[in-house]
């Protein structure tokens, strides 16, 4: 932890960074829950503080791997097609597809439409509520351009499959559909929470790891293959000793 969680950390107040204090930061806001929007002081350009705050931080592997940060995971805990930093971490769908498997698909007519929302640290904590009615997200930043609603749009209008790789994808898919049906460009944040009962209007296909239990990832995939249906998977998956989380396997819904 960066900082005791039970300090009150208020507007104002300044964080240190490192061992030498090379990172200096005020906290400029607080957010919905429970965290805190900051603006590092910095005297020096951008790739420079770009390089100072990746020295001090991490690839971000899951606690249930058991094990240290590796070199290698600064290059495995990543998508082939990302192109946008923001994230808080690499939506894990996306991990399963490597350059071959996009050109085998490509081969056999499969289309690609991309889009980018920031998963935020609001997927990484328990929802904590009974009533999921009352549950508070945190917001993510989201784009989806004209190309990918024209790629998506088309493939619905000729009831083609539509499958949305991971959660992230899924939501900002949903995130974009207007009333008439159809997705649209959007620049901007989203808080959606999906959970059941929920209609899906875009994808009618999923790829999604195995997610933690108690989680936003979790409640939105119930909602999209039925509970019933998940939780055999899930029995099905730990008596064959399938990988979860992070670095593990994936089903597919359709």
């Amino acid at each position: 932890m960066l900082v005791d969680p039970a300090r009150k950390i208020r507007i104002g107040n300044k964080l240190y960074f490192g061992e030498g204090d090379e990172l200096v930061a005020e906290v400029i806001d607080n957010t919905t829950s429970r965290g805190r929007t900051l603006r590092f002081l910095y005297d020096g350009t951008y790739d420079e503080f770009k390089k100072t705050l990746s020295s001090l931080g991490h690839t971000p592997i899951p606690k249930e791997l058991n094990r240290d940060e590796r070199p290698e995971d600064a290059e495995d805990f990543q998508t082939i097609y990302a192109k946008v930093e923001g994230a808080v971490s690499a939506p894990t769908a996306g991990m399963h597809f490597s350059k071959i498997l996009m050109k085998r698909l490509e081969i056999v007519g499969a289309s690609f439409a991309e889009l980018t929302l920031h998963p935020g640290m609001g997927n990484f904590r328990d929802i904590e509520v009974e009533d999921l009615t009352k549950h508070k997200p945190d917001s993510e930043e989201m784009y989806i351009d004209e190309e990918c609603c024209t790629l998506v749009n088309e493939a619905n209008a000729r009831h083609n499959n539509v499958f949305a790789v991971g959660t992230t994808s899924l939501k900002a898919l949903e995130t974009a559909m207007t009333i008439g049906g159809k997705i649209k460009p959007y620049k901007g944040w989203t808080n959606k929470f999906i959970f059941p009962p929920y209609t899906f209007s875009v994808a009618n296909c999923m790829i999604t790891n195995f997610h933690l239990p108690k989680s936003p990832m979790m409640m939105e995939v119930a909602a999209f293959a039925g509970y019933d249906l998940l939780m055999k998977a899930y029995k099905e998956a730990i008596a064959e000793k399938y990988r979860f989380f992070t670095y593990g396997d994936a089903m597919l819904i359709i």
